[in-house]
């Protein structure tokens, strides 16, 4: 089964928390403080390795955390930073965030590496709040929680020419008759499900990879067919192959199918047209083709050059690769986003600051607090100990919580709730 498409989700490892802990060893006087850091959580990395072609494993685990770091211990000694966790993916990944829809990457080289997910910090050890007015502090930060987020994998066929048309008219016969691929073939349409990669070599001994992408039909960048769901895999090829049944035998006009293919294309993405198109006439060997072929030609023009093979004879193949090889060797590839290639841009973005924190009112009157920065400070409080918990209401004064508060009519003795923890509101 060929998978293209698919949605996971992605954790990085907490930090380690920090540690209280107090030097009481013999001939060490005023040991002080010696509760150590925690280490840093592992990242979330994606690796590209060329053994994969499908994202068939991530049908199977659609869940990937990272491992946390260790906690730090006594005598100052801090732990360790968790090994990141590799992921590996096939070349010609996307990533993109669900939620934003931005890219986080685009992996195509053996080897490229990543981060989807950075791990948390860990958290600081008492070693680290000792001052000079509280040389024994007896606070210790918990572990930053770890990135999370969900993403979408997408996977673009990294193919140097890519075989386009309609069902039926003999792109998987011409694939496998240039290259050792084996793709199913049969007469009704749709045969080709997935697409399949072939490897041509030429009689100069040029090669390239040519991909056999299943048929468009009308309609297609809306989803028409299998169309929609292969049209990607044409984004990252440097020529296109425009097959066309000159024979006519399922009955439609060969130059409607070439105006019909170009416009799916078109639609889908403007920047396809750029690319180079080579226009195929198959099916040379059947009759009315040379008939239909005169025809097609007084249509299109003399501008665009048409070249009549029959892929089951083998006839005009070789004029056909040669002139896909020399076409490969003038085209650039084509950047997937929409700048310019060898153009850099410097995009600024007005980046709305983000508020630390929200006020609002639960059903039963409460006062909920939510943010991401306040809500991290609540995570890395350890609330088993007074201090700690004092410097985490020193924090939310600092924010500005309290004022806000009052600013919201909260009075005395009021219920405030922040994530799973309840506390009063205090004057």
């Amino acid at each position: 089964m060929f998978v293209d498409y698919v949605k996971i989700y992605v954790k990085g490892g907490d930090g380690g928390n920090g540690m209280v802990a107090f030097r009481r060893e013999k001939y060490v006087p005023k040991g002080g403080p010696a509760g150590g850091d925690g280490g840093n959580g592992a990242d979330v990395i994606f690796e590209v390795d060329e053994g994969l072609r499908t994202l068939m494993d991530f049908r199977y685990q659609r869940h990937f955390k990272a491992p946390r770091g260790e906690h730090g211990m006594s005598k100052g000694m801090h732990g360790k930073n968790a090994q990141p966790l590799i992921v590996k993916v096939p070349p010609g990944t996307v990533v993109r965030d669900a939620a934003t829809n931005e890219k986080i990457a685009d992996l195509t080289m053996h080897g490229q590496r990543a981060v989807i997910a950075k791990g948390g910090r860990g958290g600081r050890g008492n070693m680290r709040f000792a001052t000079a007015s509280n040389p024994a502090p007896e606070i210790a930060e918990k572990g930053e929680p770890g990135q999370e987020r969900d993403v979408i994998l997408e996977l673009k066929v990294l193919a140097d020419v890519g075989l386009v048309g309609f069902p039926s008219v003999g792109k998987s016969t011409l694939l496998s008759v240039v290259s050792s691929a084996k793709p199913k073939i049969a007469e009704y349409h749709f045969t080709t499900l997935v697409p399949n990669l072939g490897v041509v070599e030429t009689e100069d001994g040029r090669s390239f990879v040519m991909a056999d992408l299943p048929g468009l039909i009308e309609g297609a960048h809306l989803g028409v067919g299998l169309g929609h769901q292969f049209l990607r895999h044409i984004e990252r090829t440097r020529v296109i192959v425009h097959v066309i049944d000159m024979s006519a035998m399922e009955g439609r006009d060969p130059y409607q199918d070439y105006l019909t293919i170009n416009e799916e294309l078109k639609q889908y993405n403007l920047r396809l047209t750029e690319r180079p198109q080579i226009v195929v006439a198959n099916k040379m060997d059947l009759p009315q083709a040379e008939e239909n072929l005169k025809k097609f030609k007084q249509q299109l023009g003399d501008d665009v050059p048409v070249f009549p093979i029959s892929a089951i004879t083998r006839q005009g193949l070789r004029d056909l690769l040669f002139k896909i090889a020399d076409l490969l060797e003038v085209t650039p590839e084509f950047p997937l986003d929409e700048q310019e290639p060898g153009e850099s841009h410097i995009l600024y973005k007005h980046e709305k600051q983000e508020v630390p924190f929200e006020i609002t009112r639960a059903d039963d009157g409460a006062f909920v607090i939510s943010g991401a920065e306040i809500e991290k400070k609540f995570k890395m409080t350890d609330f088993s100990r007074e201090e700690s918990v004092r410097r985490f209401a020193r924090q939310m004064r600092g924010l500005g919580v309290d004022e806000a508060l009052r600013a919201r009519g909260a009075k005395n003795g009021d219920t405030v709730r922040l994530l799973d923890f309840e506390f009063e509101f205090i004057e």
